[in-house]
């Protein structure tokens, strides 16, 4: 039997009606399950602001509290920090449970959108995908970032294609945000990366995505091309050499992303913190930049 709890009944607008005493579902945890259409909703005009939408990726629920706390208009998971904060590396090879009890801590303190990094989708067969794409809405998510990596176009086609057969399913406009690595794997011969990105931006629009994400995508010229080549929203991600937000909106670029840039810099702030106390012994660098522990502990 399901647990017993409090359960907030939504009209169709999304508003609270009343609570009643009775059992959730097992998809619902504590999240309202009706309230998952209103956010999806909301991500998706978060990407309709005159400004692109400004997204510091986050890796787990306290990371995700922090960046809620200081004005982030959404969450967005990075898959590389979430792997590492679990024990394991970046590349596909998150345990599915371990993944959506993860997703699953972060929605619990948020009360922004939530959207997701899937990898590849953590199967090849499109219709497991689309059922781990389930569970990450069960949890709570709202959009999810999905891949194709080296694998051929046509397989991601079918993959977006199961994804939003279920999500339609389950009445939730999920915004697909559809990453290319097209720049990054040298995927073409130079100079043609730009063409090939729009080839596949048409297959996978034509499949049911929403956003298209160039990873390693700077400079401005080919920014420019690529959003205007394609009814998709361009997300681009923090990069050397990439222009600040306010010039890549006149470019049309709708999203930017920190990716993992934030847990990588904060392992090399801890490295050199451990180093210098294995060393020396002293106490001042650990207290000097620390939060203090009400703050932190508040927060939650």
């Amino acid at each position: 039997m399901d647990s017993i709890d409090w359960i907030a009944l939504i009209d169709v607008n999304g508003n609270r009606i009343c609570e009643i005493l009775g059992y959730y579902r097992a998809k619902s945890t504590w999240i309202e399950w009706a309230s998952l259409p209103r956010r999806a909703r909301m991500f998706r005009d978060l990407h309709l602001q005159t400004q692109p939408l400004r997204l510091p990726n986050a890796w787990d629920a306290g990371s995700a509290r922090l960046i809620a706390s200081l004005g982030s208009q959404a969450i967005a998971t990075t898959s590389a920090g979430v792997a590492w904060s679990l024990g394991y590396r970046d590349g596909d090879v998150l345990p599915m449970d371990e993944h959506v009890a993860a997703v699953r801590r972060m929605a619990r303190v948020l009360d922004v959108p939530l959207s997701v990094d899937v990898e590849g989708g953590y199967a090849s067969g499109a219709a497991v995908v689309a059922d781990n794409v389930a569970r990450f809405m069960d949890a709570g998510a709202v959009g999810i970032n999905i891949q194709d990596g080296s694998e051929e176009p046509a397989l991601l086609c079918r993959k977006i294609e199961a994804i939003r057969a279920a999500a339609q399913r389950e009445g939730v406009p999920l915004y697909i945000n559809v990453r290319t690595d097209v720049y990054t794997r040298k995927l073409v011969v130079a100079g043609k990366e730009a063409d090939e990105v729009l080839h596949r931006a048409a297959d996978y629009h034509a499949a049911g995505a929403d956003g298209l994400f160039v990873l390693g995508l700077t400079a401005q010229d080919e920014i420019r091309r690529i959003a205007a080549g394609t009814p998709l929203l361009l997300n681009v991600i923090v990069w050397p050499g990439l222009a600040p937000v306010n010039e890549l909106a006149a470019l049309g670029v709708r999203r930017v992303s920190a990716g993992s840039w934030l847990p990588q810099t904060m392992w090399a702030q801890t490295q050199a913190l451990v180093r210098g106390f294995l060393t020396d012994g002293r106490s001042e660098p650990l207290l000097a930049g620390a939060a203090p522990y009400g703050d932190v502990n508040a927060a939650f």
